[in-house]
């Protein structure tokens, strides 16, 4: 017989057991999943559209030649592309053994490796003030660069030319690799920093390039020199610098009979002028005027107030500007672009400067040897300056680029000229301009 204390104790363990009165424990709390956030690359996005379809895989040309364009790239500035070709070669031999991923991997990396070398060849040139967003340096997006590779005819041919912005470029590039086979590399240093110079995609078929080296301009149309002459361009001086900046920009009209507007550092030989022939006489001579600001209406200021010995000793300053006449600076046509340093071509009265070998002559901007010429090729009809003494603003039927650069290599006629290096900035390159100049 159970005794009435261990009867107790069983039923209080029977109790305890039993669910409804067991002790309730908090329910765990669910723990969520760590989020994974892939950063999808323009080469994923480009895949992604075409259903992973591959274009590199099973074309061995294509390899070839892309391996091949990595291995030349430093001569581009892109100095990752012999790694990038080690990398290509591994990653295609890992992929023979038929293994998905593999070929996967291979493809996407020389889709990369074509996208990075492409978008490398688009970075602002070093020195160059970009005047006009038509022509300033910017890559096309990574889809694009695969686009326009995949819908080529042939892969192999598009990666074998895809370098090719400028025909000058192209032919300084050319070079360059025949004269890295040399022992010691031959030019082909000098060359590369040439390069950099020229690197520049215009957006038309139709631009204008100056040499400040060789001091000359080129007209191109469709990829073909279609005209050339020589120009003036800045003197070799630094205090205050005259010398012609690297630009690129766009023209989009010709001003006809224009006023020239002297720059700042030649006012005090005029204030020198004023003050020993009076103010009046001295302007009156080569039709000067002083003006209240740099505009298309400025109001025309008595010179007699001006103080001139306060012009001459740096105290005070004073605006002149030459009226359109026979003897103007800017002769009988001024080609502007947009710049921030007061920089333009224009034709000139002295045309004897064209006859020297050296023709840094100017105070920075840009003499044409035949003004006239040059405007019919922008307006395409001849360029006929009217027998007036007022400006007169003619528009072109089209922007035409503008690019300014400093070539001591240039293509000539499926060669390489030398140029003298006048500036110097093959040994120290130049700064990205600032300052106004002048004519």
């Amino acid at each position: 017989m159970i005794s009435a204390t261990l009867r107790l104790t069983l039923v209080a363990a029977a109790l305890c057991a039993t669910p409804a009165y067991a002790k309730k424990r908090p329910a765990p709390v669910p723990v969520a999943a760590p989020v994974v956030v892939k950063n999808y690359t323009a080469v994923d996005r480009f895949y992604s559209a075409r259903k992973n379809a591959t274009m590199w895989v099973s074309n061995r040309e294509a390899q070839l030649a892309l391996v091949q364009l990595l291995r030349e790239a430093p001569i581009d500035g892109f100095t990752r592309g012999p790694g990038l070709a080690t990398q290509v070669e591994a990653a295609i031999a890992g992929a023979q053994g038929g293994n998905p991923a593999a070929a996967t991997t291979a493809e996407h990396l020389m889709a990369q490796s074509l996208v990075d070398y492409v978008q490398s060849l688009y970075a602002p040139i070093p020195g160059m003030t970009y005047g006009d967003n038509w022509v300033r340096a910017k890559a096309p997006s990574g889809e694009s660069i695969l686009a326009a590779a995949a819908n080529s005819p042939s892969l192999a041919s598009h990666v074998r030319t895809v370098w090719n912005l400028n025909p000058v470029y192209a032919q300084l590039r050319q070079a360059a690799i025949e004269e890295a086979k040399l022992p010691g590399g031959g030019q082909s240093a000098r060359l590369a920093l040439n390069l950099t110079r020229a690197r520049f995609k215009p957006p038309s078929n139709r631009f204008v390039m100056v040499d400040i080296a060789s001091a000359r301009l080129w007209m191109y149309e469709n990829g073909v020199p279609v005209d050339t002459m020589k120009v003036v361009v800045g003197k070799n001086v630094s205090a205050p610098d005259m010398r012609t900046p690297m630009l690129a920009s766009v023209m989009y009209y010709t001003i006809y009979n224009p006023y020239w507007h002297m720059p700042d550092h030649l006012v005090p030989n005029m204030a020198k002028a004023a003050l020993q022939l009076g103010p009046v006489k001295a302007l009156a001579g080569n039709k000067y005027e002083v003006v209240d600001a740099w505009s298309a209406n400025p109001k025309i200021l008595d010179p007699t107030e001006v103080d001139w010995k306060g012009v001459l000793a740096g105290t005070a300053s004073v605006k002149l500007r030459q009226k359109p006449t026979g003897a103007n600076s800017m002769g009988k046509m001024k080609f502007p672009f947009e710049n921030g340093l007061g920089i333009y071509l224009h034709d000139t009265p002295h045309k004897e400067y064209f006859a020297k070998s050296d023709r840094t002559l100017s105070n920075g901007c840009i003499r044409l040897e035949r003004a006239a010429d040059f405007g019919s090729w922008l307006m395409g009809r001849p360029a006929k300056p009217e027998a007036t003494t007022a400006e007169l603003t003619v528009p072109f039927p089209q922007g035409v680029p503008v690019y300014v650069t400093y070539l001591t290599a240039l293509p000539d006629q499926g060669k390489i000229a030398w140029n003298k290096d006048v500036y110097g900035w093959d040994v120290t390159p130049p700064a990205i301009a600032t300052a106004s100049l002048g004519q």
